[in-house]
């Protein structure tokens, strides 16, 4: 089932997720419903917190990076076949010199701007059969990684830019917030008049 997006502006944004356990109820329902919205919502990654959900999971699937045409095979096919769910999960490391990417948001609609991260991390968490990992990945899979991450954590790209973008951005952000936007997925909008 594809489930709304929360928009820009939810307070469960803006929340520190909280660690589930293994009997958390209807699990596997959550991350079939978790993987179609995405899915549905052409994204790379999605983070509970974005269906409305303060617990630590989120999703990856980079195969619509591997069809870029300025990266390796060996790239493009790490892409094209990474697709992971991560529970509980905790960036051990981060290291290497920052570089900027364009990022983009399902909670965020046609905001896109370079953020600055570290190539490489090390992470451990737990997969959907709550088997522990830690795992290192660099480039685009870290960059996902990271993004995602940072949803339960309770932090935004847009938190990431400097004063000045975020000026320029204020207005399209505060739209998002009211649902004066075109888009073509389900979102929950949380400055809209709820009485219908």
């Amino acid at each position: 089932m594809i489930l709304p997006i929360v928009a820009y502006g939810d307070p469960v944004l803006k929340k520190k997720a909280k660690d589930i356990s293994k009997d958390y109820p209807k699990l596997d329902e959550l991350l079939s419903n978790m993987y179609e919205t995405m899915y549905g919502a052409y994204g790379v990654g999605l983070a509970a917190p974005q269906i409305g959900l303060p617990i630590r999971i989120f999703l990856v699937d980079t195969e619509p990076f591997a069809d870029d045409e300025s990266l390796s095979e060996d790239e493009k096919e790490a892409l094209k076949n990474f697709k992971k769910t991560f529970i509980n999960a905790k960036i051990l490391d981060e290291e290497g010199d920052e570089w900027a990417f364009n990022e983009g948001c399902l909670s965020i609609p046609d905001v896109r701007e370079d953020v600055f991260r570290k190539p490489k991390i090390k992470i451990q968490y737990q997969d959907e059969n709550f088997d522990t990992h830690t795992e290192e990945y660099d480039g685009l899979i870290a960059r996902v990684i990271q993004h995602e991450y940072d949803h339960i954590e309770g932090v935004l790209f847009t938190d990431k830019l400097s004063s000045f973008k975020k000026r320029l951005i204020k207005g399209r952000l505060t739209n998002i917030s009211k649902g004066k936007i075109k888009i073509d997925y389900k979102m929950r909008f949380p400055l809209m008049s709820r009485k219908r």
